[in-house]
């Protein structure tokens, strides 16, 4: 039986982003079963007493995040710009996250999302954008949108977050195998060994 991965994670998070582009190798490579489990993040902070590593009050550790990113950009060559719009409210487009999972169009979803925002530096907090966005990779936008004012899938959302809290997360991406929890973009060589481990 595959491992199974469970991806918590919110589109607003760059080290979200980062862990995305190498998740889908890992997946390759380990024969894991990914769980994708959008969150909002914003909610983890409120409940966890937790801040984007962006408001660090500590101006050299604030100055050192930055450095590290882009590190771990170079390191995986990937194309990653800083979005001039983060940090957005990301409530909406959690939703819809949830949403498309709900209508079996999470996949095209997922591939959208995560390059607009950190590749081509979109405001995805504006739903006009974010519209314009899900209709180029052929989705229904205005189906989408109001998926996710159904109390359903609000409440959804809601679980899911609460749910990583209750299970120890406190940021983004986390993930989990064998109800261990691994937080960060940079702990990927600890999550695939733990998949290997399972796996045998």
């Amino acid at each position: 039986m595959p491992a199974i991965l469970e991806f918590f994670y919110d589109y607003g998070s760059p080290y979200s982003y980062i862990a995305d582009t190498q998740i889908s190798g890992l997946r390759e490579r380990s024969g894991c079963t990914l769980i994708y489990r959008p969150m909002l993040l914003g909610g983890v902070f409120k409940a966890t007493g937790n801040h984007s590593p962006a408001q660090e009050p500590v101006e050299a550790k604030r100055a050192y995040f930055g450095n590290e990113m882009s590190r771990w950009v170079a390191h995986y060559g990937i194309p990653f710009r800083g979005n001039p719009f983060f940090p957005i409210n990301t409530l909406s487009l959690m939703r819809q996250a949830h949403a498309a999972q709900r209508q079996g169009v999470f996949e095209a979803f997922h591939a959208a999302v995560f390059p607009a925002f950190w590749e081509r530096e979109m405001n995805l907090g504006d739903a006009d954008t974010l519209a314009s966005v899900l209709e180029a990779a052929g989705l229904d936008a205005a189906a989408l949108a109001e998926a996710a004012a159904d109390p359903q899938i609000k409440a959804a959302l809601l679980e899911t977050t609460e749910e990583a809290v209750e299970r120890g997360v406190f940021g983004a991406p986390s993930f989990f195998v064998a109800g261990e929890l691994y937080f960060g973009s940079d702990r990927l060589a600890f999550v695939e060994a733990a998949l290997g481990q399972q796996g045998e």
